[in-house]
């Protein structure tokens, strides 16, 4: 296949001679919003993230395969890529264990207390606190039960946590205790003391959590959005905070990123900020390289006559 890739794949040139053994021949682009290093009409496969924001669709008349590097399917024309019967590979499962561990070690964060226990140790205070929470016994409702969601509530699980999860598509896992439709999700919400967001940004999806759904929390609940900042009414989030209607948030990602440096959501003591960062592991290049070889080689095998 001749493939263009692009640098959203970081070790992309480390790979480019198992690519080149296996037949394809390639094309980089390090910077996504630059010029094509070729003409897009030999171009037949793509390894991107958002090259389709910056180059249009309509210019790649041979493309039959797209691999995007993130999970996220919101930055290609996706009834674009249909409509002409394109392949198309997210990179679903390879950023879930770090973002299952980054939620986890949030809400850990916040119930140790460990801002507190940090500014003591930076100013060389000895000082006990007495009101640091448990994990264990807690109730968790997981929003969003793909691979993200699953490995978070496996985790939470294994702390001693009861997982709900709420999907809008819901089916059999058996990662929680009951995977419930979207339609049961403020029921639920009224016995969730963590809620984690793990869903993808959709319609559907945006402003889901509001002013309304957050004021079913119980007081002190607390909320994770690892998925994308969208799917939260931020101003309404900013106001259960500031209320002390929630304990706290874990926060990743925000509806503009980078976040304004005005927002007051950064000198909440009650809140994790971090920019768009819990994808970041170890692991990641590894699983990342197999599955585009994995997905390649299928895609290779489809096209055969």
């Amino acid at each position: 296949m001749k493939l263009l890739l692009t640098g959203a794949w970081a070790d992309a040139r480390a790979h480019f001679k198992t690519l080149e053994s296996k037949g394809h021949e390639l094309a980089f682009l390090q910077q996504e919003r630059d010029p094509l290093p070729c003409d897009p009409a030999w171009v037949e496969g793509v390894v991107c993230n958002a090259l389709f924001l910056h180059h249009s669709l309509d210019d790649f008349p041979r493309l039959r395969f797209i691999q995007l590097t993130s999970a996220g399917l919101d930055r290609v024309p996706l009834d674009r890529i249909r409509a002409r019967g394109i392949r198309l590979c997210s990179a679903r499962g390879v950023y879930s264990v770090p973002m299952a561990e980054f939620a986890l070690a949030g809400v850990l964060g916040l119930c140790k207390q460990s801002r507190a226990f940090t500014d003591a140790q930076r100013e060389r205070r000895w000082e006990k606190r007495r009101d640091l929470a448990e994990l264990n016994g807690k109730t968790v409702t997981v929003l969003g039960c793909g691979s993200v969601g699953t490995e978070c509530a496996r985790r939470f699980a294994a702390f001693g946590c009861r997982v709900r999860g709420v999907d809008l598509y819901p089916a059999p896992n058996d990662a929680y205790e009951a995977v419930l439709p979207l339609g049961r999700l403020e029921e639920l919400l009224s016995g969730t003391e963590v809620l984690v967001l793990t869903l993808p940004l959709t319609p559907e999806t945006r402003h889901l959590i509001d002013a309304d759904r957050l004021s079913l929390l119980p007081a002190g609940a607390i909320l994770v959005n690892i998925s994308r900042g969208a799917v939260v009414d931020e101003a309404a989030l900013t106001d259960a905070l500031t209320n002390g209607r929630l304990g706290g948030a874990v926060l990743d990602v925000f509806e503009t990123e980078p976040l304004p440096a005005d927002s007051p959501l950064w000198a909440m003591e009650n809140v994790i900020l971090t920019p768009h960062n819990s994808f970041v592991g170890g692991g990641n290049g590894a699983r990342l390289a197999k599955l585009i070889l994995e997905n390649l080689e299928a895609a290779a095998l489809e096209a055969q006559p």
